[in-house]
């Protein structure tokens, strides 16, 4: 809900709201965001200026250049109204909506620009606004959609005082899922050129810098590592120049209360629809107020605008939550799943898939890659995936890219041929691609290498012996649009993982004109996104998959246009933990792309149990990658009771509600069903403590008067984990790591414990239930639960049907 009643802005979630009011010398004053008030007297929340501090800007009455104040009347005359002489105004101390430089606001700016004479200062005001239902889209950039129904729109338009410029300010309230969102569209409605060096997304001034901001930062198969720092003075800022969004900073941040918890205390959310450098910063002003603002970063943007040209800023989002960092993720989970995924798989279930890539590299061919496609469909696998090595002459990472017909010598029948006979025995086809790269070694870059970005005459500097595309130029563009349609309409390909597997470098387009090359990276998300529009457009059908060297570009941008991210090459479980649970304070489970693979693992070399890798891959969207060739029948037929037991359980898993438990030296994950008829919940061990023999289960949004059915599967346990201890009980000497002991534990498995109970939701959430004791050293039975380093357990809640009676 929007309202303007008296000046006062009013923007109404279900659970918040956020005020700001129009004072009388026109700026935006901001009064609240938070949980949901009403406000009868805007005075009471008003900045009080009686007199300036000592050092400090007032704001001033001088006349414009008709020789007119603020409202219009003589100089001589003092403002009517609430609030106090504009002379006395001190922006510095004002809480915002939008901010300038130049007038005393010496804090981050929203806006920054310069006029043809070289100034800088400008000074916008209220001129006008505007309330609708639905939301217009933004031409050129994805941005969240919504029925009309489901979201208004506030647009606040805004005059420099001594120009002609003008900036909106657009506000979207989806008022279900507790979600503002905001963006920025500056108008040059004057006769000269204005260079736009800044247009932040959003901004939200603080009345107190009581708050940590909260980061996810990183690098490749590191993602998501969760940042606390508090907001005691100065800048806060998470940021990168990548040329992508970057997995060194997320564009999702937090801002919580010092005390907040999982379950306790107030968050903030932010988020920006945008697959480019992006900018967050928490400043703290000299006199204790906390300004957050996010947006393109303006170290790398700068543009000319000539006059009736406007710029449109990505779209930021915003969620408020008072209930802890859970109930802050529910709301950008729902969000995300509601207004920006969107499409054919917006509400569908993910396939279970099989990649290629870590079965076989580069190494592939028809009948190696139909092997695996038997032995895939054999443990339940829906979808196959053929991944790098297919096309030109890619036979390692040093060539080819660009050239997009299939390298017949692997694949004498092609695409068509392959998909045909995958789906022949039932399983759907899909494949790897990096459009936006190109290697010197190809074709490609031999007609084109005007095409490729990087500075005429000067070294460049590669990663992963490939350079990038300019996007910025339309007729690469379409050269991309028509390469991959081509290869999409090869065969029945139901699924594509995008990849682009570097950062910018050495960043130069020929074709763009010397002014707007400052604004490179933004004008080739602008490219990116035109591309996505047109292909996911043309097939609607096919599942695609954005990655970028696994989280590089894991945004909203992207998910706009493809309904999942590959969320890491790292496909090591321990290392998924904290890279799995760190997207999940920002983004839903039915986006992040996770993955079983074999141990030792290829980018950790860690040997992780094979249960355990799977109960962290079904917090995603499950998939294997890993040598199903080599896989012994023993183990393939784990992998088909897994497959078996995820489809059962997969709709909770992708789409129900999920919570982090906090515990002391877990991991402690649950996901419960929107009808909260079902749960699903895991614990995982890092190291293992001795004598640490009780183990408490708690779950988390159980209904609580519903009897649910707890239980787990039980596990069997090789022997071989006992090592030299099992002749504690052996009637013979077994010797560790001897033939008898590995034939022993070949026939022979130790029983795991079993849980099973009927137990009210509120006892099982409020007090929770006592696990079977745990292996201490003293004893073994099929009573007690092994929970080694790095074991799992997952536990499983449904509620048991009424009687009619």
């Amino acid at each position: 809900m929007i309202s303007c009643d008296n000046n006062l802005f009013t923007l109404k979630t279900q659970n918040t709201a956020y005020l700001f009011y129009r004072t009388p010398s026109g700026h935006l004053e901001h009064f609240h965001y938070g949980e949901s008030i009403d406000l009868e007297t805007p005075e009471a929340f008003m900045q009080k200026n009686e007199h300036l501090p000592g050092n400090a800007i007032g704001y001033g009455m001088e006349p414009d250049a008709e020789g007119k104040d603020l409202a219009g009347k003589p100089n001589a005359e003092k403002l009517n109204g609430p609030g106090e002489e504009v002379a006395s105004l001190n922006l510095e101390n004002l809480s915002l909506e939008m901010s300038t430089l130049g007038k005393g606001d010496i804090r981050e700016p929203l806006i920054r620009l310069r006029q043809e004479d070289g100034s800088e200062t400008s000074d916008f005001l209220y001129q006008e606004h505007e309330i609708y239902k639905g939301k217009k889209d933004y031409e050129g950039l994805p941005s969240s959609q919504g029925k009309k129904e489901e979201v208004q729109t506030l647009v606040i338009v805004l005059k420099d005082r001594n120009s002609d410029v003008v900036l909106k300010l657009l506000y979207h309230v989806y008022e279900a899922v507790d979600v503002i969102t905001r963006s920025s569209r500056f108008v040059n409605a004057g006769q000269s050129k204005v260079r736009l060096d800044r247009l932040l997304s959003t901004q939200v001034d603080f009345q107190n810098h009581h708050y940590n901001m909260v980061t996810f930062t990183g690098a490749w198969a590191r993602e998501m590592e969760k940042k606390v720092q508090p907001c005691e003075g100065g800048k806060l800022i998470s940021s990168t120049l990548a040329g992508v969004s970057s997995n060194r900073a997320n564009p999702f941040f937090m801002i919580a209360a010092k005390e907040s918890t999982e379950e306790y205390g107030d968050c903030y959310g932010f988020n920006l629809v945008y697959s480019g450098n992006h900018y967050s910063v928490a400043e703290v002003s000299a006199y204790g107020k906390l300004r957050v603002a996010t947006g393109i970063n303006p170290e790398d943007f700068s543009l000319e605008l000539n006059p009736g040209e406007e710029f449109q800023s990505p779209e930021a989002v915003m969620t408020y939550a008072k209930n802890g960092f859970n109930g802050l993720s529910q709301n950008m989970h729902n969000f995300i799943r509601r207004h920006i995924v969107r499409g054919t798989w917006q509400w569908k279930e993910r396939p279970v898939l099989f990649n290629s890539w870590e079965a076989a590299y580069f190494k592939i061919n028809e009948k190696k890659l139909l092997q695996l496609g038997k032995k895939a469909k054999k443990v339940g696998i829906e979808l196959f995936v053929l991944d790098d090595g297919w096309f030109g002459k890619r036979n390692n990472d040093q060539s080819s890219l660009g050239d997009w017909q299939v390298n017949k010598k692997k694949l004498p029948r092609g695409l068509k041929r392959l998909s045909e006979k995958i789906n022949e025995m039932g399983m759907d086809f899909g494949i790897w691609v990096e459009p936006e790269m190109i290697s010197k070694d190809s074709d490609c870059y031999r007609r084109h290498p005007d095409w490729a970005v990087k500075i005429p005459g000067k070294p460049h500097a590669q990663g992963r012996n490939q350079m990038i595309l300019d996007l910025t130029n339309k007729e690469v563009q379409q050269y991309l649009i028509d390469s991959m349609r081509r290869v999409f309409s090869d065969g029945n390909i139901r699924y594509v993982k995008w990849d682009m597997n570097r950062i910018f470098s050495d960043v130069y387009s020929p074709t763009l004109e010397k002014e707007k090359r400052e604004s490179f990276s933004h004008r080739y998300i602008l490219g990116l996104y035109h591309v996505l529009e047109t292909l996911v457009g043309e097939f609607p059908h096919i599942l695609f998959e954005g990655c970028a060297s696994g989280g590089n570009r894991f945004d909203l941008g992207i998910l706009s246009y493809m309904p999942q991210i590959w969320a890491s090459d790292n496909t090591d479980a321990i290392s998924r933990l904290s890279i799995q649970e760190g997207y999940s304070y920002g983004y839903p489970l039915s986006v992040l792309g996770a993955h079983v693979s074999d141990c030792p693992n290829h980018q950790t070399l860690r040997k992780v149990p094979e249960k355990t890798r799977y109960h962290v891959a079904c917090y995603g969207v499950l998939g294997y990658e890993c040598n199903l060739g080599d896989a012994s029948k023993e183990r393939l037929g784990e992998i088909q009771e897994e497959i078996a037991l995820y489809k059962k359980w997969r709709r909770v898993y992708q789409f129900g509600d999920f919570y982090r438990i906090s515990r002391r030296n877990l991991k402690s994950w649950m996901v419960v069903s929107k009808n909260k008829k079902k749960g699903v919940g895991s614990l995982f061990q890092i190291l293992a403590e001795a004598n640490r023999p009780d183990l408490l289960f708690r779950g988390k949004g159980l209904l609580p008067d519903e009897i649910y059915h707890f239980y787990n599967i039980p596990m069997s346990h090789n022997l071989k984990v006992f090592g030299d201890l099992i002749n504690t009980a052996s009637p013979v000497h077994i010797k560790d790591g001897s033939l008898p002991q590995d034939v022993i534990a070949k026939f022979y498995k130790l029983k795991g414990e079993e849980e099973d109970y009927r137990i009210r939701g509120s006892a099982l959430c409020r007090r929770g239930i006592s696990l079977k004791q745990g292996f201490i050293g003293t004893g073994f039975n099929e009573q007690v639960r092994l929970f080694q380093d790095f074991a799992s357990r997952t536990y499983y809640m449904e509620a048991e049907e009424k009687s009619e009676n």
